[in-house]
């Protein structure tokens, strides 16, 4: 019973705190009117590896409180995808986008092989948005326009699925892309205060 509420309070928490994950990081962008230290590549992995990944639980019948958040995630992804592009001055790409993405979304489940393959290659490519956000802040040296509350609550996520999965389904693929997402958001939300405090300090020597 103590096991049951656990769950609960843990799927409803994620479900809770992926409601308002990316608006920090939306706000951020439409004061800031500027995309330094946010990588575009970084998002467009990252809403890859979300369509994949809630597209194989859905496939599966998997239980809905286990992946829940990802459409909602999904959707503020895409939003600022377009602030993105909009503050890039290349928002007329976000129709190949679309294009892209919808046609992506279709052909994964036309054969059990290939969601299942994409599957397999989710971690990597999740891994891969993480790194080439980190490989933008370590260029620009500039986390400014970067919200350290979006990437603080994307790594609470992250711990509190590798609960909710290791008593539900036992999926070891999921449970790995979790773990592994759970250690590279710790990396980059510390890469992010790293910035943000080595610019404060500059900021009082320059006062």
């Amino acid at each position: 019973m103590e096991s049951d509420k656990v769950l609960h309070a843990a799927n409803f928490s994620t479900l809770f705190v992926c409601m308002v994950l990316k608006f920090p990081q939306i706000f951020v962008l439409m004061r800031a009117k500027s995309t330094t230290g946010v990588s575009l590549n970084s998002l467009l992995l990252e809403l890859t590896g979300f369509i994949v990944f809630v597209t194989y639980q859905m496939y599966y019948d998997y239980p809905p409180p286990t992946y829940l958040e990802y459409p909602i995630l999904i959707a503020q992804d895409v939003i600022l995808l377009l602030l993105i592009l909009h503050y890039n001055g290349s928002l007329k790409q976000s129709l190949i986008y679309a294009v892209v993405f919808m046609g992506g979304w279709q052909l994964l489940t036309v054969q059990k092989w290939i969601i299942d393959l994409a599957m397999s290659l989710c971690t990597f490519i999740s891994a891969g948005s993480k790194f080439a956000q980190l490989q933008c802040l370590w260029q620009s040296k500039d986390s400014g326009q970067v919200s350290a509350l979006s990437w603080g609550m994307a790594t609470y996520t992250c711990f509190a699925r590798i609960y909710t999965t290791s008593v539900t389904t036992g999926d070891m693929q999921v449970l790995v892309r979790f773990i592994v997402m759970a250690l590279l958001n710790s990396w980059v939300l510390a890469t992010v205060l790293y910035y943000r405090k080595r610019s404060g300090e500059v900021q009082k020597k320059q006062d």
